[in-house]
């Protein structure tokens, strides 16, 4: 069994950074695709970025230039890297894995963490 533990968010002034971290277990990490979603309150779960096996990246249009996802495959773990945050950035932050990149830039991935909240102060 997969397990995704999310870590790193809190609370930022506009204009600051964060680091989260998604740790895996469970599976063979190089062979798994990571991607991030996020959720405010009241909105939809949306994609926020991904990265595939081989370290391909996507970005939602909304974080292009501000975050940057990066994996450590001897470390099992997958980065997010949030510069310049801004108020509507802020929402629970969850990491999901699927060996499909596919299903992980659906978001249908089979395995999700618990989330991790930032929040954003204007």
């Amino acid at each position: 069994q997969v397990q995704l533990v999310e870590s790193g968010g809190g609370l930022v002034q506009a204009g600051g950074s964060l680091r989260l971290s998604c740790a895996v277990s469970g599976s063979t990490f190089s062979s798994l695709a990571v991607g991030w979603h996020r959720q405010a309150p009241g909105k939809q779960r949306e994609a926020v970025a991904s990265i595939s096996i081989g370290g391909s990246t996507m970005y939602a249009d909304s974080v292009k230039g501000r975050f940057t996802i990066s994996r450590d495959n001897a470390k099992n773990t997958v980065y997010l890297q949030m510069n310049s945050l801004k108020p509507e950035d802020a929402a629970v932050y969850y990491c999901h894995a699927d060996g499909s990149w596919l299903k992980i830039r659906s978001g249908l991935s089979d395995y999700w963490g618990q989330g991790t909240q930032v929040t954003v102060s204007s």
